[in-house]
């Protein structure tokens, strides 16, 4: 690991001026950017810390929509009434992420500003069409993964939260790497006010939609439906765990789990 400086932020405000001067990293739950450092794949001169910033964390139901802060642990959500009685989904997402370690320490905005191309929590705020809540602006979902760790945040613009629209239904389901239980794929499906959306990840470069399994379940919201569709493998991933083929084949038989999934 290279040599750093920490900061530790009191509050949003400090934590982006901190980032806009040393032009550094924000540190969320660590899980991802501290093992990238100890392999000296990442080399941030500053971290600035967000862990001390009460502000960001916390779960709330507001209107029609569940609000997550950036700081809320994995952990957290998949313990919440709240979000158990509104999105179970987002419950059942949160307690398949990685091992107790790691549901305890990370967070959910630490892993959609990160944007690995297998993490959970992506696939969940594209499904739903949530909304990324910064310290300057709102995101819509389809505007913010860019693709290959890569969002359209700023340097120095920090996620705050996210809000989800309540669906009529959803559901999650993964075919996990045993080893590191990332998502080999998975599919998060729901029922929404503007249609059925269909988000993937662990397929390709970054998280996407996926318009045949949007169009087929928009006609037919069933396991049948979504298992029938035939996928083309062009594009995606390929790699010692599975083929692009073997990929394409493994979203239809998710997407078809996670219909199941949301009853």
């Amino acid at each position: 690991m290279y040599a750093f400086e920490l900061t530790r932020a009191k509050s949003v405000a400090e934590a982006a001026a901190a980032l806009a001067k040393s032009g550094g990293r924000a540190l969320a739950g660590g899980q991802s950017l501290i093992g990238a450092m100890k392999l000296r794949l990442a080399q941030p001169g500053t971290l600035v810390d967000l862990s001390g910033i009460a502000e960001l964390r916390g779960i709330k139901k507001e209107g029609d929509a569940i609000v997550i802060g950036a700081m809320t642990r994995h952990a957290e959500v998949a313990a919440s009434a709240t979000v158990k009685a509104a999105i179970p989904a987002l419950c059942a997402l949160a307690q398949g992420i990685g091992d107790r370690q790691v549901r305890n320490m990370g967070t959910l905005g630490g892993s959609i500003a990160n944007n690995d191309p297998a993490a959970d929590w992506p696939a969940a705020v594209l499904g739903l069409d949530a909304t990324v809540v910064t310290n300057k602006r709102k995101i819509a979902a389809d505007d913010f993964f860019k693709g290959l760790y890569e969002t359209a945040l700023a340097g120095d613009e920090i996620v705050t939260a996210v809000s989800f629209p309540l669906p009529k239904k959803a559901g999650y389901a993964k075919f996990p790497n045993p080893a590191s239980r990332f998502a080999l794929v998975g599919v998060f499906v729901a029922q929404t006010g503007g249609g059925v959306r269909v988000a993937v990840t662990g397929a390709s470069s970054s998280v996407f939609r996926s318009k045949p399994l949007e169009d087929a379940l928009g006609k037919s919201f069933t396991v049948e439906a979504a298992r029938a569709v035939k996928l083309d493998a062009k594009g995606l991933n390929g790699d010692l765990h599975g083929s692009p083929e073997y990929r394409a084949h493994l979203i239809a038989v998710m997407a078809s789990r996670a219909v199941a999934a949301a009853g």
